[in-house]
């Protein structure tokens, strides 16, 4: 997918989600366990439903506890290996040490167990202490997007980090979400950014619910800038 024309990373929990994000216009999924802990590692069984449903690229998520410290990170290399067994072939992780700062040993650790396949560095640095300084240390690190809101509390507090972000033409690519309401993608757009990334917002149930194909088709218009029929965008979801 151009990143002049957008592109759209939807949350998914099963092969259910997977389908009907692929039907909605999802450019990519991020498939993640657990969303009370804010996503964790999917198990092997997930996985390979995943695979199975769909046909998009799906980025699988490697974290097994609330925080965003490493963990059990032996655990998290067998399960890195399972994962790929299973069919895998883009990640997404991200550590902090004790001091806020990137955990660069374990995130090393991991990437040397992908070895080279594609990954995402996701929100953890919008914990670290200076996440403009972070952003640094990820370009040597090997992943090839960052998922951002520019801070702790989402993108509405974020707004001039994830610019500043933007206009760097090094790095990873920018990959925004954490609270984004579509109200704010046409100015993020206009700062550079094209890659967008949603889980509550296109489920107006709940994580409980299964995603709505409806509420991706409006999300990828929005984020893709096309005309959406009816009205404005989806401003109603969070």
């Amino acid at each position: 997918m151009s990143s002049k024309t957008g592109l759209l990373e939807v949350i998914a929990l099963t092969a259910a989600d997977a389908e009907r994000a692929q039907e909605g216009g999802a450019d990519r999924l991020e498939l993640v366990s657990d969303m009370a802990s804010d996503g964790l590692s999917p198990s092997v069984e997930t996985l390979r439903d995943v695979l199975a449903a769909t046909d998009l690229p799906v980025r699988v998520m490697l974290r097994d506890n609330l925080s965003f410290a490493a963990g059990d990170l032996e655990g998290l290399r067998a399960d890195t290996a399972r994962l790929i067994d299973a069919g895998a072939r883009e990640f997404v992780f991200g550590f902090l040490d004790m001091d806020s700062e990137i955990d660069v040993d374990a995130c090393e650790t991991l990437a040397k167990e992908l070895d080279g396949l594609p990954w995402t560095f996701h929100r953890a640095i919008d914990r670290a202490r200076d996440p403009l300084r972070a952003y640094d240390q990820l370009v040597a690190l090997g992943c090839d997007t960052v998922l951002a809101a520019g801070h702790p509390h989402g993108v509405a507090h974020g707004l001039s980090v994830l610019q500043r972000l933007a206009r760097r033409s090094d790095g990873p690519r920018l990959l925004v979400g954490g609270g984004l309401r579509a109200q704010q993608v046409h100015l993020l757009r206009a700062g550079g950014v094209r890659e967008f990334h949603v889980g509550s917002a296109v489920r107006p149930g709940g994580w409980e619910s299964d995603v709505d194909v409806a509420a991706v088709r409006e999300w990828a218009a929005l984020v893709k800038d096309q005309a959406v029929r009816g009205g404005s965008g989806p401003d109603h979801i969070r």
